[in-house]
């Protein structure tokens, strides 16, 4: 019987330590601070704009240098979710992606104040 239940105890503390790393793990968010080299592919041309980012929890503040000039820079990160946004001239800009697991590159749609659309990805430099 002691066996039993000693096996049974490890067991459990073992499924408990699984699911505290696995939580952790999916709480902890990638910090994506830093610069990001983008590739847009939009309706109205294509650009390679750069992306200084400063992550603070889920908010994010920075810089855009592009085509369109420079811009400040907000947004949030939830997960792998991340959105930017920004105006230039009076256009309110928006990107919406996904980071991959790694903190590395993000991908996702554009969104040029209803004057073009389109896609980007970004690789951390």
């Amino acid at each position: 019987m002691c066996r039993k239940v000693r096996r049974l105890s490890i067991t459990v503390a073992v499924v408990i330590l699984s699911g505290t790393l696995l939580a952790v793990g999916v709480l902890a968010a990638t910090d994506i601070s830093g610069t990001w080299d983008a590739t847009v592919q939009t309706s109205a041309g294509n650009g390679t704009p750069t992306f200084v980012l400063k992550q603070d929890g889920d908010k994010l503040t920075g810089t855009y240098s592009g085509t369109l000039g420079n811009a400040a820079v907000t947004g949030t990160v939830k997960g792998s979710d991340v959105t930017l946004e920004f105006d230039v001239s009076g256009t309110k800009v928006k990107y919406s992606g996904k980071i991959d697991s790694a903190g590395t590159k993000m991908e996702g749609s554009c969104d040029y104040g209803g004057q073009a659309s389109g896609t980007f990805t970004a690789t951390k430099k």
